[in-house]
């Protein structure tokens, strides 16, 4: 699974990096701190997922998730902040995030949406391979 990073707090990415490498199937394809590189790449590179910062320098998370909207509704998306008013979550629903998470209390929920997405894709294949190829 294909996992594009992007967080203006490098502190904040290792964190990341280090929790996901435990995931055999995990790739992480990028790792960015703004925003104009990160819609680059994800134009690009067609990650799976994207875990993003609200606010980071270039474009906000929530302008780079509108621009990505506009062609891609598959791609998942967290945003992962520190800015978790209602106002700012309610922002990133309208703009079509999947999940919205604190970086202060929910790093184990980006963990549990990436096992969950990995289940998927593993049951996908084993029904693919088990009905469909026969």
């Amino acid at each position: 699974m294909k996992i594009l990073l992007a967080d203006d707090s490098d502190l904040i990415l290792e964190r990341l990096q280090e929790m996901l490498s435990m995931y055999e199937q995990v790739d992480i394809v990028g790792s960015f701190t703004n925003g104009v590189e990160a819609l680059e790449a994800l134009r690009i590179l067609k990650p799976d997922l994207a875990i993003i910062d609200l606010k980071m320098p270039g474009l906000s998370g929530l302008e780079v998730l509108n621009e990505i909207r506009k062609k891609d509704k598959k791609l998942k998306f967290i945003i992962f902040t520190f800015y978790t008013s209602e106002y700012y979550k309610t922002m990133a629903i309208k703009a079509g995030t999947d999940y919205f998470f604190s970086k202060i209390d929910d790093f184990e929920k980006v963990s549990k949406v990436v096992e969950e997405m990995m289940l998927q894709k593993e049951n996908y294949k084993e029904y693919y391979n088990k009905n469909l190829l026969n």
